[in-house]
């Protein structure tokens, strides 16, 4: 198969993969750009007739050639794609914040892109020569050029997950408080919303919106379970739901809630002190034993050197 390419020499690859590099950049700029909102909010705002046509050639070449291709080949690509891929990669964009510059179609097309221009460079690397080192290194980059997404996904919904995990004592301790001083629960996750910051202010107001769209409350709640993946915030819904079944007094559920959160807050922090000692010792054992040993051990050597070597 790599026969006929190898005669290309490789001048020839370098080109090959320079082209396939240049072809793929102004796509991958549009899949990674989230275009111009202000120039949208603008024409949103403006109360004056505009002329379509100069409206159209206001914008720049990435927004009237290269997005609409680039988003008619995301819409392929997710047809094509299979249903449990992109349940998985739904999943983790709304695990991540489900970021307006990153939609699933952008997150296709930049996996697509970033797959091809891993190909063309692992086809340089093997016209060099199909040595053992070359194939294991082409096979790292089409690996991390494909999963390089996923992965930028991955750490942006752990990152995102574990800041809504750590303020979900505080939200319920303040959210107590306003129901014991006589709000209502909506009126205490309001105030919560409004006042707090972070995504998990972000993801309350969110269910409120639901609520005033009309869905219930079970159902706003069962969506926020959906956009998470927090067993403390499943818990809390859970107990919620028995108390609105059973007729219990909602501020005793969350104060009862707030504290097990906080207890078990604490449990996890003495948890990760605790592995500390372990996370430590292999640095310890490469980075700072042999320092130490050169620094004691070193004159000694010296010594015994110069004394036995006359």
């Amino acid at each position: 198969m790599f026969d006929s390419l190898i005669p290309l020499g490789i001048d020839g690859s370098l080109l090959l993969g320079a082209a396939l590099v240049a072809t793929a950049i102004p796509v991958l700029w549009w899949a990674m750009s989230g275009g111009d909102k202000k120039q949208a909010s603008r024409h949103l705002q403006s109360s004056t007739t505009v002329d379509l046509h100069q409206l159209l050639l206001t914008r720049s070449a990435e927004e009237r050639v290269v997005g609409p291709m680039a988003a008619s080949v995301a819409r392929k690509v997710r047809r094509l794609s299979p249903a449990g891929m992109m349940a998985n990669l739904d999943r983790k964009v709304a695990l991540a914040g489900s970021p307006a510059t990153w939609p699933v179609e952008r997150v296709l097309t930049t996996k697509l892109l970033l797959g091809l221009v891993s190909i063309a460079l692992a086809l340089v690397t093997l016209m060099n020569g199909l040595t053992k080192t070359n194939i294991i290194v082409a096979g790292v980059v089409v690996l991390f050029g494909y999963q390089a997404p996923d992965m930028l996904l991955s750490r942006t919904a752990a990152g995102r997950q574990d800041l809504i995990r750590r303020s979900l004592a505080d939200a319920i301790d303040q959210v107590t408080i306003s129901v014991e001083a006589g709000l209502g629960f909506d009126g205490a996750i309001a105030r919560y919303a409004e006042t707090g910051s972070g995504p998990l202010a972000e993801e309350l107001m969110r269910v409120l919106q639901d609520i005033q769209l009309g869905l219930a409350r079970k159902e706003a709640f069962e969506a926020l379970l959906a956009r998470t993946d927090i067993a403390d915030l499943r818990q809390f819904v859970q107990a919620l739901r028995q108390a609105d079944v059973h007729g219990i007094p909602l501020a005793q559920v969350l104060r009862t809630q707030a504290i097990e959160l906080r207890e078990r807050r604490r449990q996890r922090a003495e948890a990760k002190a605790a592995a500390i000692p372990v996370k430590v010792i292999f640095p310890m054992i490469v980075c700072i034993l042999p320092t130490l040993f050169i620094v004691i051990l070193g004159p000694a050597v010296f010594r015994i050197a110069d004394t036995f070597g006359g």
